[in-house]
């Protein structure tokens, strides 16, 4: 019967225990929300062979350990990333680079490097929240989704100035490069002069509206 199932929510629960690495034998799973747990440990590689998968959702637990390297290389359709609000460490896999997410979410944990690998011109990624991690990048060589509807990237140790082209994404909605180390003038034009300026705060030397001029 188990077999069978195509959506899974256990959430709120504060169930504990490693996710099972068999939980890849639910081949016809679609939707997985393990959400809200005390879920500890690492996070099962053989989630990457499921091959109906759309969303995994494992954010808020206690899970440990590094993003695991066969994420690189799903066998189905690239699901939607929540992994949110964990214990997570170390440097994403650069085999991630080649996939094109609809949504990401890793904000709140430690995880390292190079977290531009998410970005991309010809990628379709409307979600992406890489908050309050350690990622460390230059903004200014970033090629960014036309699709892109909400961008978090605060809290984190990235670099460079705010790209003129972030002016010409018409859907960007939601938007914080707060507590970074960017400089420079922001952009005019587009949308990012409509966010508060909380987004661009406690960075190195950005300057220009909604901050104080230049």
């Amino acid at each position: 019967m188990l077999k069978s199932l195509n959506l899974l929510f256990i959430k709120h629960t504060n169930f504990s225990g490693p996710i099972p690495d068999n939980i890849s034998d639910l081949k016809n799973l679609t939707f997985l929300d393990l959400s809200f747990n005390q879920f500890p440990g690492p996070i099962p590689g053989s989630l990457s062979q499921m091959p109906k998968l759309e969303a995994i959702e494992i954010h808020d637990n206690k899970l440990t350990g590094s993003i695991p390297n066969s994420f690189g290389s799903f066998v189905g359709n690239v699901p939607e990333l929540d992994l949110s609000n964990n214990q997570l460490s170390g440097k994403i896999p650069e085999s991630l680079s080649k996939h094109d997410f609809n949504a990401v979410f890793l904000s709140g944990n430690s995880l390292t490097g190079d977290g531009s690998m998410f970005f991309g011109r010809n990628k379709t990624t409307r979600q992406l929240d890489l908050s309050r991690n350690m990622f460390q990048f230059d903004i200014s060589k970033i090629e960014f989704a036309r699709s892109i509807l909400t961008l978090d990237l605060s809290q984190n140790r990235i670099f460079g100035k705010i790209p003129r082209v972030l002016t010409t994404l018409r859907s960007l909605e939601r938007f914080n490069v707060s507590y970074n180390s960017l400089c420079g003038k922001i952009p005019s034009g587009g949308r990012l002069q409509t966010f508060e300026p909380y987004a661009y705060s406690h960075n190195l030397c950005l300057c220009g509206t909604p901050l104080k001029a230049c």
